[in-house]
């Protein structure tokens, strides 16, 4: 784990660290004052290497770092903070975006459940549409831009109602010929993260995978229950519980619309936002696949009993070799 920063720290001699925000396995999150600009708060997102990469990958993932900030600074959407500078000091680099205040979603779903009452669907598909805005933004951009962490604890709604994605940790850039390319390294948060997410970076993600995070998110501030680990659901089916069994307050559209976020195959959730919108807002919306949960086990347990038939292969050599070494 990363040493902290002192507070009262100032780096590049402009912005002074008053706190901890947040916190992981590559750096903090601080909040700090902008000394140029009098009274302007920003978040300072840190990342500090692998100390065990080689020197030619470590060097790679800092270009890689200046490469992809340089991207996220010419963003300008209302729903996304403005990333405004990028540096490093030594062996750490460092994102600096705007504060923004405000309680997050994951702390307003702690409220309702320790009120035993749910926020209410129209607040939440008002929040929707200002998420789905943001991802709309990026996913257009004439390289694709995935954020791959979407969840309550990154979103923010600020004192005049404005939701924010607020965390860039793991946005992905997809180059043309759908090669993506980490800007931050990360796995996402796992009770939101698609099943072809895990693994890293092998090609496979696409807005899709931000759409099944999306639909966890919604899934979630509409139950106040995270959704079901992808991992448990691919081993269980029936496990993930529809909305209305929770709270049965909510529309079937609605319901219908993020069951189909949160189909496991990405080909059987919505193409793009735009789709998710429309069956979300659109009466009688067509869903293209019915939800359900079963449709990538025959090809994934296809391939786990093909690696089940290598490793079985690979230790009858080892033993076969072992007793003739020991015969030997």
């Amino acid at each position: 784990m990363p040493v902290p920063i002192k507070t009262g720290t100032v780096l590049r001699s402009r912005y002074q660290v008053s706190k901890i925000i947040g916190q992981g396995g590559m750096g903090c999150i601080y909040l700090a004052e902008d000394l140029r600009l009098e009274g302007r708060l920003c978040a300072v997102k840190e990342v500090e290497y692998d100390r065990a990469l080689p020197e030619e990958m470590l060097l790679e993932a800092r270009n890689q770092f200046q490469r992809e900030a340089t991207i996220l600074a010419r963003l300008d959407h209302p729903n996304l903070p403005k990333v405004s500078d990028f540096f490093s000091v030594r062996d750490r680099d460092y994102l600096i975006m705007d504060f923004v205040p405000g309680k997050d979603l994951r702390q307003l779903i702690m409220e309702a459940r320790q009120e035993k009452t749910f926020i209410p669907e129209e607040k939440v598909l008002d929040w929707a549409k200002q998420i789905a805005n943001a991802l709309k933004y990026l996913h257009s951009q004439e390289n694709p831009i995935l954020h791959r962490d979407i969840k309550p604890g990154n979103l923010k709604l600020t004192p005049n109602g404005l939701v924010k994605l607020v965390d860039f940790g793991l946005v992905k850039m997809l180059a043309p010929g759908e090669v993506t390319i980490t800007v931050l390294q990360g796995q996402g948060t796992a009770l939101y993260t698609p099943l072809e997410q895990y693994g890293g970076d092998s090609g496979h993600t696409d807005a899709r995978s931000d759409i099944y995070a999306f639909g966890g998110t919604l899934y979630h501030l509409l139950t106040n229950d995270p959704p079901v680990n992808v991992r448990d659901r691919f081993l269980n089916p029936g496990s993930l519980p529809r909305i209305r069994e929770i709270n049965p307050d909510v529309s079937g559209r609605t319901e219908r619309a993020v069951q189909w976020a949160l189909q496991l195959h990405p080909e059987d959730r919505p193409k793009d936002i735009d789709a998710l919108l429309k069956a979300l807002f659109v009466e009688d919306a067509p869903i293209t696949q019915p939800f359900r949960s079963d449709r990538l086990q025959p090809k994934l347990i296809q391939k786990s009993e093909k690696i089940l038939l290598f490793l079985a292969g690979g230790l009858m050599v080892i033993s076969f070799l072992f007793t003739l070494l020991r015969n030997f």
